[in-house]
């Protein structure tokens, strides 16, 4: 049976290992900042907005991602009878307290 489970976990972690380079890159050149000459600060500090860009693009897009996912879970979920369970399980309750045992 296919399961698109795996391929999807893949692109993440390959998403993820994408995000934490550019955090990395980002703080190498925050702790650069103090070397670079004055006439480069202006280009190294763009460069660090540029991969905050970057990096806050991919997080918004994961959580967007996670959105959509919690969404289909919900819907997938709201079509669940649980009817049968709580019974199971009221009956259970029921059970446990009037014997004092639980699983009796």
């Amino acid at each position: 049976m296919y399961s698109p489970g795996p391929m999807e976990d893949r692109g993440q972690q390959d998403d993820l290992g994408g995000l934490e380079a550019k955090v990395d890159e980002l703080e190498k050149l925050t702790d650069s900042l103090d070397d670079v000459p004055e006439e480069e600060l202006v280009g190294a500090l763009g460069e660090a907005v540029e991969l905050l860009a970057e990096i806050n693009a991919r997080i918004e897009a994961r959580l967007e991602s996670a959105g959509d996912e919690s969404r289909e879970i919900g819907a997938l979920l709201g079509q669940v009878d649980f009817g049968p369970f709580d019974e199971a399980m009221e009956d259970h309750e029921h059970r446990e307290r009037t014997t004092g045992e639980p699983g009796v």
